[in-house]
């Protein structure tokens, strides 16, 4: 086992050994002041890429956002002016770079965005420049849910509508699925609604056993700019799974009650009391319930292998320290 081991190990050394010495690409990030987009950013500056942030003339009298642009042009950021409504801004801003990474949102509760992409798509394919394009993904991989349920698979199908745009093109590409974002799951203990622990009670959904996988959004961030540069993610999707993480409700409970010392009152919502309570609720709760549905009822984030048309994060980059669900869930306390 040591002798297949370590030519394996010392050839994924060398390949982060070359990935270092080439230089590295100018990047555009467009969303760049948005819940990920802010952690793109600052991933990008860390990793010592030169690093673009597209803002919006619509920004308005956006306070925080235009703060947070000040703050990320004072870390060494370029600012650069940029319209969904002006072509012509697009270009010209895609033509500062090497790699444009959209992370628009996707989110129905809060602004579903995911077809504006395709007015980028043409940007880039007119540019001509662009030697890689992350689209705005970063959940759960489109392409596994072609038998999604309504409302919730217009997310997977728009994703899908602007693959098929950027493919149709040639654009270089990588997909980045990053599953759940653990403040949204792991803050409410995977109940939908909640974004902070409680210390009294929890729902499961179902009988909490189906896994899933949840991941710090700076390590998103992490991954997703180590694998601008890398050939071995070029027009693939590239799956961040950390081993530690992949876990169910119960499990993520069981951590939080070690941690507060304490057992929590327990009660469980069927499938069918989940879903006819999702359909009492306005269409954008129901699209972002449907996800939950698929991901705690359904267990679809770990239902199927990794093909030759994907790589595992964390077999590309080992050395990456990635957050735990119990590292993670301490700030809770």
């Amino acid at each position: 086992m040591k002798e297949s081991y370590l030519p394996i190990s010392r050839e994924r050394d060398q390949t982060e050994r070359e990935q270092m010495e080439i230089i590295k690409s100018r990047v555009l990030i467009v969303g760049g002041t948005g819940y990920l987009g802010k952690r793109l950013v600052k991933a990008s500056l860390g990793q010592g890429h030169e690093t673009y942030v597209l803002y919006r003339p619509e920004i308005g009298v956006d306070i925080e956002k235009v703060q947070m642009l000040l703050s990320f042009k004072g870390q060494g950021a370029h600012l650069v002016q940029g319209s969904f409504n002006d072509q012509k801004s697009l270009v010209n801003a895609v033509k500062l770079v090497d790699v444009v990474i959209c992370a628009i949102s996707g989110v129905h509760i809060r602004s579903h965005q995911i077809l504006l992409q395709l007015k980028l798509v043409d940007a880039i394919k007119e540019a001509g420049n662009v030697k890689r394009f992350l689209p705005s993904e970063f959940g759960t991989d489109p392409a596994t849910m072609e038998n999604a349920m309504e409302p919730g698979r217009i997310t997977f199908d728009d994703k899908m509508v602007v693959r098929r745009a950027i493919e149709d093109a040639g654009i270089p590409f990588t997909y980045v699925s990053a599953n759940c974002f653990a403040g949204y799951f792991l803050g409410g203990l995977c109940q939908p609604g909640y974004i902070i622990p409680s210390r009294e009670h929890v729902s499961i959904l179902g009988d909490g056993n189906e896994k899933a996988i949840y991941v710090d959004e700076d390590d998103i961030a992490t991954y997703t700019i180590k694998t601008i540069d890398d050939p071995r993610t070029l027009n693939k999707t590239m799956y961040i799974r950390p081993p530690k993480n992949i876990l169910s409700q119960r499990e993520v409970v069981h951590i939080w009650e070690q941690l507060i010392g304490k057992q929590l009152r327990k009660s469980s919502i069927s499938t069918e009391e989940f879903l006819a309570s999702m359909r009492e609720q306005d269409y954008a709760e129901q699209v972002g319930l449907t996800h939950y549905y698929h991901v705690c009822y359904k267990g679809c984030l770990t239902k199927f292998e990794i093909g030759d048309k994907g790589e595992d994060a964390s077999m590309l980059y080992p050395k990456v320290k990635y957050t735990t669900v119990e590292e993670y869930m301490k700030r809770y306390l």
